[in-house]
This record gives C-alpha cells, structure tokens and sequence, in this order.
C-alpha cells in the first residue's frame, strides 16, 4: 500500500449571498422594491385541480406577479395591459386568453395581493368584484 501526497492549493472565489426573508406587515410601515406576496397560491392549486387546462397560465400569472414591483395601478399596467381596475383596489386579471377571470385586491404599501376570486367568465358574470 503506498500514500501519495497531495498538494491543495487555495482558491478565493468571491460570494454573492441572497437571503430572502418573508415580511410580515408592520402597521405604519411602507416597503419599496419589495417582491409581491401572494395570498394565497392554495387557492390557485385548488382551482387548477379542478380545471387543468388552467393551470399553466396561473402558474405564469403567479410567477411574474410574485416578482412584480408594484405600487401604483399603472405598474400593474405596464405587466398586464389588460387588467381592468373596480372599486376598493380590485383588479381583474384575464387568464388563459379570458378563458378565466382573477380577482384580486393588492394593497400597494405592503407589496401584497390578496386573491378574492378565480373562476371562469360565466361564474365572473355572477359576482360583485367591487365587493367580493
């Protein structure tokens, strides 16, 4: 049996670390160039469980939406152009071609959106969004 020896040498490889935190509200506070939180994906899973032809545009929705800085209406603008905005900070999102309506009420100052309502354009007909 023999040893080798063998000679290490050192490399210095400079780190970037991200730490992602999830952020409870602070009454009073305001966060800035924080990523959307949603509330909740459950009800998105739940929805696509049961239309699954559903579930690759929620997915998309939720995606880009969980990144989105938004903190006037006109930012949800700039991502979905076709975004309609109803009373009490309700904004409904077209999903799956209009195929699908989403509701969801985003409260700007703690970067999150709360989804109201996910159904399909005949259930959509029956509701109040303004209210939901």
């Amino acid at each position: 049996m023999t040893v080798e020896n063998f000679e290490v040498s050192l490399i210095t490889v400079p780190v970037q670390l991200v730490v992602k935190t999830k952020l409870v509200p602070v009454a009073g506070a305001c966060y800035s160039d924080i990523e959307m939180r949603i509330i909740s994906k459950k009800t998105l899973r739940e929805f696509w469980s049961k239309h699954p032809d559903a579930e690759q545009s929620l997915q998309a929705w939720h995606a880009k939406t969980k990144l989105a800085v938004w903190k006037t209406s006109s930012d949800v603008k700039d991502d979905y152009r076709n975004a309609s905005f109803v009373a009490n900070n309700r904004v409904i999102f077209n999903i799956k071609g209009n195929t699908y309506r989403l509701v969801g009420v985003i409260n700007y100052d703690f970067s999150i959106v709360y989804i109201r309502f996910i159904g399909t354009h005949k259930d959509y007909d029956n509701i109040d969004a303004t209210v939901i």
